[in-house]
């Protein structure tokens, strides 16, 4: 049995997922340019993630916002093409199961909105993510897709769904 559950983003969960992502992102050395910790939407995540095609969910351990990831279209790309984003997770979100239980259930949200293959960006050293993403399927391709302008991320992935 787990003690935590995941649910979809509300606008209350806002301050705590822009916390989450400011945090875990500089802990694996990508708080520069070119990386999501600066997308515009990180402060508003609900709003963000409420448009067409688009789902994010949250991780919740004892009332506390410890984790989250989504799926979104990506942006300047194929329109049956969504991208896996933002997911993160706090320390104490690690090595619970909740990774994989997050990334099925993106998985599934981006089959119920119609998409046909789903692309992410990570970087090197994000080991235990890129281990999670080959064991759902992903496989790891040498360029990026579309217009993320996520141009300092250097490890790329899709799969289809």
């Amino acid at each position: 049995m787990t003690d935590y559950r995941i649910r979809p983003i509300e606008p209350r969960d806002n301050a705590a997922v822009a916390a989450i992502i400011r945090t875990v992102m500089p802990e694996f050395g990508a708080d520069g340019p070119g990386f999501a910790i600066h997308d515009a939407e990180v402060d508003d995540m609900h709003a963000s993630y409420s448009r067409t095609r688009c789902a994010y969910f949250v991780v919740e351990r004892g009332g506390k916002v410890i984790g989250g990831g989504g799926v979104a279209p990506l942006d300047g790309g194929d329109t049956a093409v969504c991208e896996l984003r933002k997911m993160y997770f706090l320390p104490e979100a690690r090595g619970i199961g909740a990774g994989a239980r997050m990334m099925q259930l993106c998985l599934d949200a981006a089959r119920e909105l119609h998409f046909k293959r789903c692309y992410l960006e990570t970087l090197t050293g994000m080991d235990a993510a890129q281990s999670l993403y080959r064991k759902y399927g992903f496989q790891s391709i040498t360029a990026p897709m579309g217009g993320t302008g996520h141009f300092s991320c250097d490890r790329f992935y899709i799969r289809e769904l």
